[in-house]
């Protein structure tokens, strides 16, 4: 397979990690922003973009809930990626020779053990990789950067401590997304993730999700976020296990209609072995 696919951040980033995972054969895009990502593959720039929406440790990538529905994109797989955190610095240099270790803000809470127990100071960096990049260009043993075994291989950095997350399970969900929807059933066990917003009538939310309760439809995520900085407009972001085709997953969504003034699919895909 070839082609392109955009992540955002720089080489060694674990977005381009996930792209050698998921899409080993594309070649894997630097953007410097979500909104870059997405917009190389709006263009055409780019076949697929890799973004991340959830990691078990930090929670969710609030920037990409708000983005997605309006990016004219649509998830076609999704991805999960095991994050191993290390602690890169420059050759010959040591733990306890390091003071301040740089990574992305959402990398410092899942190794806070780590850095406290060798009171090295976390500082916040605009991307992992790009952290890797500067520890390197730095080359001072006091500067160090949380970043990936893939990201020490490509600046040249020795790996000090490896493997130092929190916890044993520290795994971030991408999603692929495409220009071209594609609702064909891939896989025995497949995702529909969807947006909605309820009409402004009482138990709104109540009864349009009573309708995958009783059709037996398991829903695995379900969030809201503000719509144009409105307190009164307020849309919700969903995943589900099932296809659209599905009868039950057919019903619960026709009755989803009848509560709500918006409803749109944002994917169609095969669940990541990986999930259970």
């Amino acid at each position: 397979m070839t082609g392109r696919i955009a992540f955002q951040g720089e080489l060694g980033a674990y977005s381009h990690e996930a792209c050698r995972q998921a899409r080993p054969g594309l070649e894997a895009i630097p953007c410097a922003t979500f909104e870059d990502a997405i917009g190389a593959c709006k263009s055409g720039a780019v076949d697929l973009a890799m973004l991340p929406v959830e990691n078990s440790t930090y929670g969710r990538v609030a920037d990409i809930h708000a983005l997605l529905p309006g990016s004219g994109l649509r998830i076609i797989d999704e991805a999960f990626v095991r994050v191993h955190v290390n602690l890169l610095g420059a050759k010959g240099a040591s733990v306890d020779q390091v003071r301040e270790a740089h990574g992305h803000v959402v990398i410092l809470p899942q190794c806070a053990r780590f850095l406290r127990e060798h009171a090295i100071k976390g500082v916040v960096s605009s991307d992992n990789a790009r952290a890797a990049r500067e520890a390197a260009e730095a080359n001072d043993p006091a500067h160090a950067a949380l970043a990936s075994e893939l990201a020490a291989e490509i600046y040249g950095l020795e790996i000090l401590a490896q493997h130092i997350e929190d916890q044993a399970n520290n795994t971030t969900r991408f999603l692929v997304m495409s220009r071209q929807a594609d609702h064909s059933r891939r896989a025995e066990r497949m995702m529909t993730t969807f947006t909605f917003r309820v009409r402004n009538i009482p138990a709104a939310l109540y009864k349009a999700m009573g309708g995958f309760a009783t059709n037996g439809v398991n829903m695995t995520k379900l969030e809201s976020y503000m719509v144009g900085g409105s307190f009164t407009a307020t849309e919700f972001y969903a995943d589900i296990e099932g296809h659209p085709d599905d009868a039950n997953v057919k019903l619960a969504l026709d009755e989803l209609q009848y509560f709500t003034s918006q409803t749109e699919i944002l994917g169609v895909y095969p669940a990541d072995k990986r999930r259970a």
